[in-house]
């Protein structure tokens, strides 16, 4: 299968903090992806530095065979783990925002998704709660036609209905012809979308299977396998 994201031996310093030590990491066209650690792991690090946000100390990020910068912001989009949204906004104009900022964005489909969210385009973003405003966020991101999709801990802080509707949405709504990479801790609830899960420990990866395979070869589910790996941290 054709590659996507291909990371060769990422190192990440922040002064004398090794936020990322030698990740390599391949991956595949249509995948949805967990990349699964501990708050501190390195996961919204990796994250920033594939969407072109921080530049690496050592290694090299390509995506779709295009080395990470200016020319392929264009085909990721990237979800933060804090919105990107103003609060005085209204629901209407932040789709307004990111239709004038991207060439690629969907205005049909963002319209779409904000029905299946049950989101008002006359509410203010200032009224929402952490939920709705997730929703929002989520809706946002997945309208723009990205070849790549990074979304930081999506369900992180939201309540157990919110986490459902979302993940059904990114279900519903996610192409294909794309891969998406979602960032979390919260695996228990998030496993039952992923075609594949990345753990990273202390900026490193440590374990990069199919959740299948992974299944199998382990007898356990990705949340209990993870809580294993992760028990001491």
């Amino acid at each position: 299968m054709d590659s996507l994201l291909e990371i060769k031996g990422v190192s990440k310093t922040y002064g004398s903090k090794h936020a990322l030590r030698g990740v390599s990491l391949n991956i595949p066209k249509g995948k949805i992806v967990g990349l699964l650690g501990t708050n501190g792991s390195g996961k919204s690090t990796l994250m920033k530095v594939t969407a072109g946000l921080l530049p690496v100390s050592n290694g090299q990020v390509s995506i779709d065979g295009i080395p990470v910068g200016l020319a392929t912001k264009s085909i990721v989009s990237f979800m933060p783990d804090k919105p990107l949204t103003e609060s005085w906004m209204k629901v209407r104009d932040a789709v307004g925002f990111y239709r004038d900022f991207y060439q690629d964005f969907d205005e049909e489909k963002a319209r779409q998704m904000l029905d299946f969210m049950n989101l008002n385009e006359k509410d203010r973003v200032s009224t929402l709660s952490k939920g709705m405003n997730e929703r929002l966020q989520l809706t946002l991101a997945m309208s723009r036609n990205a070849k790549l999709y990074l979304l930081d801990e999506p369900i992180g802080g939201v309540d157990p209905v919110a986490r459902t509707k979302i993940l059904d949405a990114i279900v519903e709504f996610y192409s294909e012809e794309s891969s998406l990479i979602i960032s979390t801790h919260l695996v228990r609830d998030i496993e039952r979308i992923f075609d594949e899960v990345v753990f990273i420990r202390d900026g490193e990866i440590v374990m990069h299977e199919e959740v299948e395979d992974l299944r199998i070869k382990h007898g356990k589910s990705v949340d209990d396998l993870f809580r294993e790996v992760f028990a001491e941290c």
